[in-house]
């Protein structure tokens, strides 16, 4: 049986993934995080290191949580984005304003936990210590969890409702659709259950069916589908429950052939005025639809065997030659495929007259658009009524049926086969079906090697002369200069150009250089310059000599200083007046009284030692000291994935793996 295959405005509602709970939910990205980011810090790490770490947690468990929140709102269907009849459909069902509310808090949710993981991430970038960063780290998965744990309702109900819609049928409002609709317990879903292989409760008693049932069927190589819809009542919209108004959604909005059924026996238990008064209340909802009024149980009672005022009144709906009258028995299978095959012409008539008319109404004055869809939908004839015969080859005509017992016939394959030792022995010749000049060259042998060479190599004999010219018109070339470009030969202004590119080049090097080493030494110790390193005052006088300068009081105060920095063997009081002539006062002197102050102030006590009176005294505070700093240490190497307690605990809550329980002591 051929099937079409589905078409994209299809909505199977099969892909939304489970909404899990809060809990679950927080679990599922805490762990995730500890998984992923399992504790490396220790307090001896630079802080630039714990930052990075810390802030590394904050930003994936931000990431988990929008990765989570953000599947949910699009797996969802966006109500936008619906065909009016699954909107009407949702909105019957659940209440659109609810569900647009939860998925709204699913969304506030998400953009409150990255502004969440923005401010913490800001702080963290600022803090100064392991315990800073770890607290923040905590505060900031405490807020995304608060905010978690308040999505419980949002949740639960989103789960809700992706559990009922994975149960409804899938509906394609595009596709050729019946629809079976009437008051309950007149056959409806019998119909459904003869023409479909739908697995449809049937029953004797009214409201067995309580949802939309579909099902598919081929007409002509076509897929159909028809819609089994919950009995309804003569009721005004308002009073209708949800049951019923699937029942008005699915006529009012899925383009489609009307099949209205109707039970004249009464069996039904609703009489013949209630039906059609029925009829006519939901008459609007058949507008620009085709409708065919369905007898269903002619075995009980036929339309003919009717007093007359109920055929009047029957006829009230068949008389404007709109609705034909339809008959069947579902029970004894009369006429069930007729009132199939005649619903299914009309609709696919119907089809073909909307697409010409649409055209129609989009055509140019041309009409070029509306003659191509003319073509393709009717078959082309000759003009003037002529009767084409088709065409058959006359060798096709004269050609013998094979007979395997005719001793004329023609020869196969698997004749010769079984002539020639059947299979596994027959060996084919695939040579001998081969198209060449002379019918004796199929058998001969081509040698693929011959003397040692290939010979699709040497199959021209002049093959290396040839090479040899080709070889020396190339040398010739390139000695003329054939291949040289007009761009290969520089000119002096751009030889220049590229001598100063290159020297560029090489200060920018050279710049790059220094600055490195200039940063190499940025941390290191700056090494006084050695005695020697000065130069002589010979040589500044020269060359102030050189340029037309006097030297005289330059090089006397050079060599006056350097004296002063050097040792004087000169008594004391001599080298403090001499000082003070050259420098015009006594700075040097109190210089030096300073000097002499501080080596005076500078103590020499052991502080370690001090106030000790002997080695066990100090051995002792040692010891002391040593156990105060112990628990520091601890404490400050501690993380906050370390199992480490202060306290026994119970071997079964500290040994082993961890399993999928509880993880309170995250």
């Amino acid at each position: 049986m051929l099937t079409n295959p589905p078409l994209p405005g299809k909505q199977t509602w099969k892909s939304i993934a489970p909404v899990p709970t809060s809990q679950e939910f927080l679990d599922i990205v805490l762990s995730r995080t500890q998984r992923k980011l399992p504790t490396q810090i220790r307090a001896g790490f630079k802080i630039s290191r714990i930052r990075a770490f810390y802030l590394r947690k904050v930003k994936f468990t931000e990431q988990t949580f929008g990765e989570k929140l953000g599947q949910i709102l699009e797996t969802f269907p966006k109500l936008n984005d619906l065909h009016p009849f699954h909107k009407d459909l949702l909105n019957t069902l659940y209440d659109q304003d609810h569900f647009k509310i939860a998925l709204g808090q699913i969304s506030t949710a998400k953009h409150l936990i990255e502004t969440v993981c923005r401010d913490y991430v800001r702080l963290i970038k600022y803090a100064q210590s392991l315990f800073q960063c770890k607290q923040l780290k905590r505060a900031a998965l405490g807020r995304m969890a608060t905010i978690c744990k308040r999505l419980k309702d949002p949740l639960a109900y989103l789960e809700q409702v992706r559990q009922h819609l994975g149960r409804l049928p899938s509906i394609d409002p595009n596709t050729r659709t019946l629809i079976i609709c009437g008051y309950p317990n007149v056959g409806k879903s019998s119909f459904l259950k003869s023409v479909t292989r739908a697995d449809v409760d049937v029953q004797p008693y009214a409201f067995t069916t309580k949802s939309l049932y579909v099902g598919h069927f081929d007409y002509k190589y076509l897929r159909f589908q028809a819609i089994d819809t919950p009995g309804i009542f003569d009721h005004p919209l308002e009073e209708m429950n949800t049951i019923k108004m699937q029942s008005i959604t699915a006529i009012a909005h899925l383009r489609s052939a009307v099949l209205y059924f109707v039970d004249l026996s009464e069996q039904c238990g609703y009489s013949i005025e209630a039906q059609v008064k029925l009829y006519h209340s939901i008459k609007p909802l058949f507008a620009n639809k085709l409708v065919f009024l369905v007898v269903n149980k002619i075995d009980a009672m036929r339309p003919e065997d009717l007093p007359q005022e109920q055929q009047d009144l029957l006829a009230t709906v068949t008389k404007n030659g709109e609705v034909e009258m339809l008959k069947l028995s579902c029970h004894t299978e009369e006429g069930v495929m007729d009132v199939r095959n005649t619903a299914c012409e009309r609709l696919l008539a119907a089809r073909v007259d909307q697409k010409l008319k649409a055209a129609m109404g989009k055509a140019s004055s041309t009409g070029t658009e509306v003659e191509n869809i003319l073509s393709r939908i009717h078959v082309a004839r000759p003009i003037g009524g002529v009767e084409r015969e088709p065409f058959i080859p006359k060798a096709a005509l004269s050609k013998a049926k094979y007979d395997k017992t005719d001793p004329e016939r023609r020869k196969l394959e698997r004749d010769i086969e079984a002539e020639e030792g059947g299979a596994g022995v027959y060996n084919v010749n695939l040579k001998k079906n081969y198209l060449l000049d002379n019918p004796e060259w199929k058998m001969d042998k081509i040698p693929e090697v011959l003397n040692g060479k290939n010979v699709y190599d040497f199959i021209d004999p002049e093959i290396e002369q040839k090479l040899e010219e080709l070889e020396a018109e190339e040398e010739a070339l390139e000695k003329s200069g054939y291949y040289d470009s007009e761009e290969d030969i520089e000119d002096d202004e751009e030889v220049e150009i590229r001598q100063k590119a290159e020297y560029i080049r090489e200060k920018h090097q050279f710049i790059r250089n220094a600055a490195r080493s200039k940063k190499a030494l940025k941390n290191r110790a700056i090494i006084p310059r050695s005695k020697g390193t000065g130069r002589p005052v010979s040589e500044m006088e020269e060359h102030l000599g050189n340029i037309g300068m006097d030297a005289t009081l330059a090089s006397a105060r050079a060599r006056a200083q350097s004296k002063a920095r050097g040792r004087s063997t000169a008594p004391r009081e001599h080298a403090d007046v001499d000082m003070m002539d050259i420098d015009g006062g006594d700075g040097r002197k109190s210089l030096l009284a300073r000097a002499k102050s501080r080596a005076r102030s500078a103590s020499n006590v052991n502080r370690r030692d001090d106030g000790i009176k002997d080695e066990g005294a100090r051995s002792k505070a040692d010891r002391m000291a040593k156990l105060a700093q112990k628990k520091m240490n601890r404490m400050a190497r501690q993380g906050e994935g370390d199992r480490h307690t202060t306290v026994s605990l119970q071997k079964y809550l500290v040994a082993g793996k961890r399993g999928l329980g509880k993880n309170q002591r995250r």
